[in-house]
This record gives C-alpha cells, sequence and structure tokens, in this order.
C-alpha cells in the first residue's frame, strides 16, 4: 500500500484577478474533493497577491488520475490567462 501523498499548489494572480482565480478554484474544489482518493483538497490561504490550496491524495496514482482529469483541465483553462506566473506545486 502506498503512502498518501500531500502538495501544497500556490496561485499567483494578475493584478485585479484575485476574485476570479478564487472563484475558478471554488468550482474546482466541488468537483475534485468528490474524485478516488482525494483526501483533502482546500483553499488554507487566500490574499490578493496568493491564494494556497492543500491537497493530500491516497496514492501517487490516485494524484496521478486527478492531474489529467476533467477538472484540473477545465481549471487550468479558466486560469491561463488570469495568473502572474505558473502554479507552484510542492510536495510536503
Amino acid at each position: 500500500m502506498s503512502e498518501p501523498i500531500d502538495l501544497i499548489a500556490t496561485f499567483t494572480p494578475n493584478e485585479g484577478e484575485f476574485s476570479r482565480v478564487k472563484l475558478a478554484l471554488d468550482i474546482a474544489v466541488e468537483q475534485v474533493v468528490q474524485e478516488p482518493g482525494c483526501i483533502r483538497y482546500e483553499i488554507t490561504e487566500a490574499a490578493e497577491d496568493k491564494i494556497v490550496l492543500t491537497e493530500r491524495w491516497a496514492s501517487q496514482e490516485d494524484l496521478d488520475k486527478h492531474s489529467k482529469g476533467s477538472a484540473v483541465q477545465d481549471l487550468n483553462e479558466s486560469l491561463s490567462a488570469l495568473l502572474a506566473r505558473p502554479v507552484q506545486l510542492d510536495y510536503v
């Protein structure tokens, strides 16, 4: 049995785009928490200059499926012009 995978995803909105980025993330959270293997997927910090999403997956396989899934594809499309830099992913 594999170990759970913990991630921190940091989103840096373009100036004036905080609300739109937060809304896109709120929609994604509603979808992702229903995915198999999702233990935690929630916004843990939200300030005008960054939004932090904390994730926990039951296995690397579950995380890989999530990464290729429609919720992530939709989120990436929604955020494509709203972020000042690419999403920073850190394993913890």
